[in-house]
């Protein structure tokens, strides 16, 4: 089969690799209909993660069952799925608690690498949610985004506690701060202000509802967002970002006894402990749990309540991975969907 390697830092390549094949019983093997490139596989495409090349790229990802193991129960061959990007049981009690992405025996997909064109995927049952019908390519979009980033900003909005009476703020405006604005919006926030200096991304924000727009940044930015809600702060602010200035700026912008959604894969973030102390917030995040959100999400798309696809503005063919990846570098494209 054919999938994406990364070899070093811009160093792309889309190679022959061995089909993968059953290895524990609880695996399914896919055959992947779409994937995409993530925000976060430009950490060791950029260098700033350390690259052990050649290493298989890729953890999100829609497809249909091709071979399940003998111990799968609940998946049958031709189902068409959206798995996430952490494999997990779905049965321990971190799973039950709804904190499937660390569940006590996960497996990253971003070690086997969906940017291919099959994939094996452990603990089947407890990852992969089948798609009610047969889904054809326009639904594409939306489905490969609930795999990670849809329920990855889902998860920031309810860890910030978004809803009715909140204004919330989205300190990023890569794909899942989009659609972190699309859940707050969703889930019934009053007043939604997208932290953005891209005219393209702050159309897209509005349409998935935001109500203002911020350009300013850093300390500039908290004052703005503070002359916007009274001199308090935001109830709810999301950071879908993943650095120290964006960590600050989202604790720095939201009102003692808010909410801070944090979702962004931090790199080099320390936070100062008398800061927090005083800020008064409550601080929630990590790998998002998308399992926990993806038979909802999947049913709000199928229904067609949301259309997260929306994020995708870049389509190619796998073999041209290299040119997603240089694109979504140099912000030619906010997301980049591949087929398969």
């Amino acid at each position: 089969m054919r999938g994406v390697m990364l070899y070093a830092p811009g160093d792309v390549r889309v190679e022959d690799r061995t089909d993968p094949v059953i290895a524990e019983p609880t695996d399914a093997i896919i055959r992947i209909a779409a994937t995409c490139i993530c925000g976060s596989d430009l950490w060791p495409y950029r260098g700033v993660e350390q690259v052990d090349g050649p290493a298989p790229m890729g953890h999100e990802y829609i497809g249909v069952v091709e071979e399940v193991g003998p111990d799968v129960r609940d998946l049958s061959v031709g189902d068409f799925v959206v798995g996430s990007f952490f494999a997990s049981d779905n049965t321990c009690e971190i799973c039950r608690a709804g904190y499937q992405s660390r569940c006590v025996h996960s497996v990253p997909i971003g070690s086997i690498g969906t940017q291919a064109e099959r994939a094996r995927i452990p603990l089947a049952d407890g990852t992969l949610v089948p798609v009610p019908g047969s889904p054809g390519p326009a639904q594409y979009p939306a489905l490969l985004a609930a795999s990670d980033v849809l329920g990855t900003g889902w998860f920031a909005a309810v860890a910030a506690e978004a809803g009715p009476g909140k204004t919330v703020v989205v300190v990023g405006d890569g794909a899942v701060g989009l659609l972190a604005v699309l859940a707050a919006k969703h889930l019934g926030a009053d007043r939604i202000i997208a932290m953005s200096r891209h005219a393209d991304r702050q159309a897209l924000a509005r349409r998935f509802g935001a109500t203002d727009i911020v350009e300013e940044r850093g300390r500039s930015g908290v004052a703005k967002i503070k002359e916007l809600t009274g001199g308090l702060g935001a109830h709810s602010t999301i950071e879908a970002v993943g650095t120290q200035e964006s960590m600050m700026q989202a604790i720095r912008a939201t009102r003692p006894g808010g909410h801070v959604g944090y979702v962004g894969v931090a790199h080099d973030v320390q936070l100062d402990g008398m800061q927090l102390f005083f800020s008064g917030v409550h601080l929630h995040g990590g790998p998002a749990p998308v399992r926990r959100f993806l038979p909802d999400l999947i049913d709000l798309i199928v229904r067609g309540e949301i259309d997260p696809g929306e994020v995708f503005d870049l389509a190619l063919p796998l073999e041209q991975a290299a040119e997603g990846y240089r694109a979504m570098d140099e912000r030619r494209a906010t997301k980049v969907l591949l087929t398969v």
